[in-house]
């Protein structure tokens, strides 16, 4: 209750400065309104900004995903929402270091050597500081928010408003399961300890790697709400967007292929692709951070996923695609709709490895992936579904193509998807695609559906 008020009193408060501004404009000259309309609405973004950023929990994410996908944004507006991304209001020092010795036993002087009590990045549900082990090692300790577990649970409880829009906007779809599955998986991110192994299944699978790397974690140091993993240095999202379009082009083509590579070859996905969880070191080496939301595919899963790829790229056969399309459940039968108009719509989501040809990744198409999404007007979105097991995969249509459009990366993106498609296993068609093949040759990681990954984290390789 005391959160929803909040939320009534920001609106209460941007409502009654747009009241105040649109006065103030009756009797301003053409630029001065235009000034005034600019100065509302970066006040309103701080304002926003520091309310979602002091909520912490599901609030926080929504302003979070803001930042970054709606290319349409005043620059200015989206650099103040991009704050909440890794900077948000941290907790006090004193109220960090409670958490820590309620959950490890001693206070952060005697757990660590040395311990950093300014944060180096605030987020959502915790917020990470610099420490040194008793044994020399430099670590990245993420502590939990106290009371965001509960918070978020009263965001996620409070769904008959989400689910009415919902409705509204998507009359075809299972709301009530699409629902139950983002709760399973946001309630997931509370627990550190299962982080923790999802990110140590990743780091061991991909140790080696030449350009994919995942810290590793440190289990003796991580309980339920402290997460310690080997701390790494890079440079963050917003400094490589100065980069040479060079390095964006590789940093983009590993993003690419640890999302669509760990798909077939892990039949896993990490669902939280936004600018504040990779660091990038050039050359294309990208870290890769926060292990909360991820989601485990069985093989048939999978194969559902594959058949539609295939039949829309690799045959190009409408009512193939149909059928894979309703067998999968993204699709409701309805005989008033023609093959040709499922596969319209559906296509936009596979534009980019459509030909054989460089493309690159634009504002523009990461905007009109957003209005596709939600153009309530399309007959076949009346009949469309995300079934529950894929609804963490549409975080792929509405942020991955919004981080990669960011960086404008550029490259043949057909061929290095039919590297990782298991029913094309095409040869590598770039550099790292080459250094990947002599790391799986290496180390013995299999290309498609490897059997020594468990969902404990644990890998036979």
């Amino acid at each position: 209750a005391g959160r929803a008020l909040e939320l009534a009193r920001l609106g209460s408060r941007v409502g009654g400065a747009w009241v105040g501004d649109s006065a103030r404009q009756v009797f301003a000259s053409a630029g001065r309104r235009e000034q005034l309309r600019s100065d509302r609405q970066l006040r309103t973004t701080a304002e926003v900004v520091e309310t979602l950023g002091s909520m912490k929990g599901a609030f926080m994410k929504l302003g979070q995903m803001a930042s970054y996908l709606e290319a349409g944004l005043d620059p200015e507006v989206r650099r103040q929402l991009a704050q909440l991304q890794a900077d948000a209001p941290p907790m006090s020092t004193e109220l960090a270091a409670s958490v820590l010795e309620a959950e490890l036993g001693a206070p952060p002087g005697e757990v660590f050597d040395t311990w950093d009590p300014e944060p180096l990045a605030a987020a959502s549900i915790g917020q990470v500081h610099r420490a040194i082990t008793r044994d020399g090692r430099a670590v990245a300790v993420k502590v939990q928010y106290p009371g965001v577990d509960a918070a978020i649970r009263a965001d996620l409880d409070n769904s008959a408003t989400l689910l009415a829009v919902i409705r509204l906007a998507f009359p075809g779809l299972d709301a009530d399961s699409l629902v139950a599955e983002l709760r399973a998986r946001i309630g997931e991110e509370l627990d550190y300890t299962l982080e923790a192994r999802n990110q140590q299944m990743f780091a061991r699978y991909y140790e080696g790697h030449p350009s994919v790397h995942v810290p590793a974690v440190v289990p003796e140091l991580s309980t339920r709400r402290v997460l310690t993993s080997e701390l790494v240095v890079g440079s963050r999202y917003e400094d490589v967007l100065g980069w040479s379009q060079a390095e964006r082009d590789l940093a983009g083509e590993t993003i690419f292929r640890f999302v669509f590579g760990g798909l077939y070859s892990m039949h896993v996905f990490n669902g939280d692709p936004h600018p504040g969880n990779y660091l990038f070191h050039g050359g294309g080496r990208v870290t890769f951070l926060d292990f909360g939301l991820v989601k485990w595919f069985q093989p048939a899963e999978v194969d559902l996923l594959a058949g539609m790829v295939r039949a829309a790229v690799t045959e190009r056969d409408d009512h193939a695609f149909r059928l894979a399309v309703e067998r999968a459940g993204f699709l409701r039968h309805d005989p008033s709709l023609s093959d040709a108009q499922v596969a319209g719509y559906f296509r936009h989501y596979y534009e980019l490895v459509l030909e054989d040809q460089e493309v690159r990744f634009s504002a523009d198409y990461a905007s009109d992936t957003l209005r596709h999404f939600f153009d309530a007007g399309d007959p076949v979105l009346k009949r469309a579904n995300v079934p529950p097991p894929f609804v963490v995969l549409q975080r792929i249509n509405l942020g991955l193509y919004a981080v990669l459009a960011g960086l404008g990366s550029q490259g043949n993106w057909r061929r290095v998807a039919e590297e990782v498609w298991p029913w094309v296993a095409a040869p590598p068609s770039t550099a790292l695609g080459e250094a990947e093949v002599a790391w799986r040759a290496r180390t013995g990681r299999l290309q498609v559906g490897d059997p020594t990954l468990r969902r404990d984290g644990v890998t036979g390789a």
